[in-house]
């Protein structure tokens, strides 16, 4: 999407005056750490499948159904495994019977595969973010006055002597009594699928998420991933991993870019912590597709953000590893998306390696432990229709299966679920625009595409209700 785009919908959403501000900004979203040397995603993988000991990786299916080798969309033939891994049982074969059980071992253990086997862990030496409001302005949202500032924060890895800066812009409510809360929303710079109403109001369609927003006295951020880190590993690409690295390849249970974006989300939270505007106990993260996967990614690894919206997030999101429909396993260990996960996730596509063949049926944890990592904190799972397009590549039911599979550990902790039976294996989707809405744990199913935007006029006011605003 080019700069002359961005700029008409931010005029749509924020005003000239903001707009001016944000568009003028746009330039400075790409990192500018130097490298000398260009190593292209292919060769990063080779050299990561070599760490490991693969010779060779499953390619994955396609989405199209006239392709000889297309993705299963057969529900009959969509559950080769007999079981998920039990959520509330420990390693050592105990049963998970308590609150504290959960938050003092069954979590870490969780935690600890995810970081290990999946996502990857954040370094111990990332630098500092040191954040500045670059400029302020005042604007109006939906006839609303609204307080904008973009915020930049410069991240220097002082044995390289190399920086780069993050992208932040927050609006609030200029004639909030209180402190407010407020969103943080993966976008900017790198327009993602599903994002067309987030800044303005397309004909014939809901408002904007920050028209919504601004309207029900919440405020929004968005964070610009591309600024902390491209949708790729590429050296030189200037991202949050290359500058910690310094230029060097990952090891096996290093962070992937779904990580590191988790990651930047945290490093704004931190920031809106020290704005006054902010109510900094009731600050949301959001995402569509791969930001999606991000979303849930940063609410399940860090237990200060209070609610999330996941929309269409998929494999390596809410969608259950173990379901052979749409996306695989093996697609997010191709050379176009295995930058996301961990480098030991490689393994779990392997046809022909050291340890031997491997696949999705051998990961320690599927997608229902990592909403449940969440809990008891509410999470509205959000996916629209094929018919309109949000594909079936992403696997609607695959997620709802791994919604309802999470349950358990929010009703150990206090919280309601989606209302269902724990068998996850007979539950199936609630109609299209019936959603399951009276929990800590929600969902719905909209009727377009592959967005969130009809889901927003749910979402708020269920948050608001379980903030207890309304």
């Amino acid at each position: 999407m080019n700069r002359s785009m961005l700029w008409a919908m931010w005029k749509l959403t924020l005003g000239s005056a903001m707009a001016v501000l944000l568009a003028t900004s746009l330039a400075a979203q790409q990192p500018t750490t130097p490298r000398n040397k260009y190593r292209p995603a292919a060769e990063d993988r080779q050299n990561m499948m070599d760490q490991l000991g693969i010779k060779a990786l499953r390619p994955g299916p396609s989405p199209y159904e006239s392709a000889p080798n297309h993705a299963n969309y057969d529900e009959a033939a969509a559950n080769p495994f007999p079981l998920l891994p039990e959520v509330l049982r420990l390693k050592n074969g105990s049963e998970v019977t308590s609150a504290k059980m959960w938050w003092e071992q069954r979590r870490p253990e969780i935690v600890e595969d995810f970081e290990r086997e999946v996502y990857g862990r954040i370094p111990k030496d990332v630098p500092k973010v040191t954040w500045r409001v670059a400029e302020t302005n005042t604007a109006t949202v939906a006839s609303s006055a609204v307080n904008g500032r973009h915020v930049v924060g410069r991240v220097y890895n002082a044995e390289s002597g190399e920086d780069m800066y993050m992208q932040l812009w927050v609006v609030t409510p200029a004639d909030a009594k209180r402190p407010v809360p407020v969103m943080i929303m993966f976008g900017r710079g790198s327009m993602p699928p599903g994002r067309a109403g987030m800044f303005g109001t397309p004909p014939g369609s809901d408002p904007s998420p920050a028209e919504q927003l601004i309207a029900a006295g919440w405020g929004y951020a968005f964070l610009s991933p591309y600024s902390v880190q491209a949708d790729n590993l590429e050296v030189p690409h200037g991202g949050i991993i290359d500058l910690v690295n310094q230029g060097q390849p990952r090891r096996p249970d290093d962070w992937g870019v779904l990580r590191a974006w988790a990651w930047a989300a945290s490093r704004g939270l931190d920031y809106l912590e020290t704005d006054k505007t902010v109510d900094a106990k009731k600050v949301g993260i959001e995402g569509v597709s791969r930001y999606g996967k991000a979303a849930l990614v940063t609410m399940a690894f860090d237990t200060r953000f209070a609610v999330a919206l996941v929309g269409s997030s998929g494999e390596g999101g809410a969608k259950l590893h173990r379901r052979n429909f749409g996306e695989a396993v093996e697609n997010l260990t191709d050379t176009s998306e295995y930058h996301w996960m961990a480098g030991n996730f490689l393994k779990y596509g392997a046809s022909e390696a050291v340890f031997g063949s491997m696949n999705a049926g051998d990961l320690p944890v599927d997608a229902h432990e990592l909403i449940a990592l969440c809990a008891p904190r509410p999470v509205f799972i959000s996916y629209g229709t094929p018919e309109n397009g949000d594909p079936k590549w992403v696997d609607q039911q695959g997620s709802f299966m791994a919604a309802v599979a999470a349950g358990p550990v929010y009703r150990l902790l206090g919280a309601r679920d989606l209302g269902t039976s724990d068998d996850y294996r007979i539950e199936k989707m609630p109609g299209v625009t019936v959603g399951l809405l009276d929990g800590q744990l929600a969902w719905r199913q909209h009727d377009d595409g592959h967005t969130d935007l009809p889901n927003w006029k749910y979402f708020i006011p269920w948050a608001d209700k379980m903030f207890g605003r309304k």
